[in-house]
């Protein structure tokens, strides 16, 4: 895997629009060949980082040095690389003017006077910098754009009163359930030593280690309502799968202990309904994500 970076100059002046268009057409094929990075976009200069497969990136950069939309074209560093920087994005966007370029710390001069291609290739050292710079934007972005059930920042201060308060309920109910699931925990421990020190000693039976995997997925089914409280206070994922597994875990459970010879078949053939209705469900959001 190779990270590739060039820096060109536009023939004309690029509109919002057309850079959009650009984006979109850059995210969709670099999609399909796992190629990541950034573009930037800043005074007539593009800058470019591409990162993937050596030859997926040649074959790219082979297309780009003859798209008419720019000159000079110029390579300015190509490298190695066993991680990539831009891990998420087919491709990152930025369109700053130099005065926000400017406030880089140690880079001010640079982006007052030489963002060029050739500036670029006489200034190697401000690649590394730039590159962390532009990280940590998209980064910022994403975090900004994230799902939060409870988020502390709202303009009305008696909604932040109220979130600060469900918060503050929502964790005393997770420190409950680890609570809970150290006593689970406690038991199962408890269950499974009564069962080896009866007669037969060091043996259990079908019925012995059904109760045993009852008290398992017990602990299993608290762990996953932990998790599902502690979304509550966190901004980095959507609770969605999560409680489809709980639920799916939940009613599995339930169709491992069952006595059949107790339970009447409607009952059975909607537990197996409800249990393939969730397990669909499950497979449809991880095929999405």
């Amino acid at each position: 895997m190779i990270r590739l970076t060039y820096a060109s100059t536009a023939i004309n002046e690029w509109s919002p629009e057309e850079l959009l268009s650009l984006l979109k057409t850059c995210r969709t094929n670099n999609g399909a060949k796992n190629i990541t990075g950034i573009l930037l976009y800043s005074k007539g200069t593009f800058f470019q980082v591409l990162e993937g497969d050596e030859a997926a990136i040649n074959n790219l950069y082979s297309v780009i040095e003859k798209d008419k939309r720019h000159t000079d074209v110029t390579v300015i560093e190509k490298q190695h690389i066993t991680e990539r920087a831009f891990p998420y994005w087919s491709m990152g966007f930025e369109k700053i003017d130099s005065k926000a370029l400017s406030k880089m710390e140690g880079l001010n001069d640079f982006f007052e006077k030489d963002f060029t291609p050739a500036g670029f290739a006489s200034h190697k050292q401000i690649i590394g910098p730039l590159l962390t710079h532009l990280r940590s934007r998209l980064i910022k972005q994403v975090t900004i754009d994230s799902h939060e059930e409870l988020p502390m920042e709202h303009e009305d201060p008696y909604i932040r009163l109220l979130h600060r308060t469900i918060r503050i309920g929502v964790k005393f109910l997770a420190l409950l359930m680890v609570i809970v699931i150290i006593l689970g925990i406690v038991d199962v421990v408890y269950v499974i030593y009564q069962k080896i020190v009866q007669p037969p000693f060091l043996l259990m039976t079908i019925n012995d280690m059904l109760e045993a995997f009852g008290g398992f997925l017990a602990v299993l089914i608290a762990i996953e309502i932990f998790l599902n409280i502690t979304l509550y206070i966190r901004s980095d994922v959507i609770p969605v799968k999560l409680v489809v597994a709980t639920a799916l875990m939940a009613i599995s459970r339930k169709v491992i202990v069952f006595d059949y010879k107790h339970l009447p078949p409607e009952y059975v053939s909607a537990s197996a309904l409800v249990l393939l209705a969730l397990g669909v469900t499950y497979w449809l959001i991880q095929k999405k994500d």
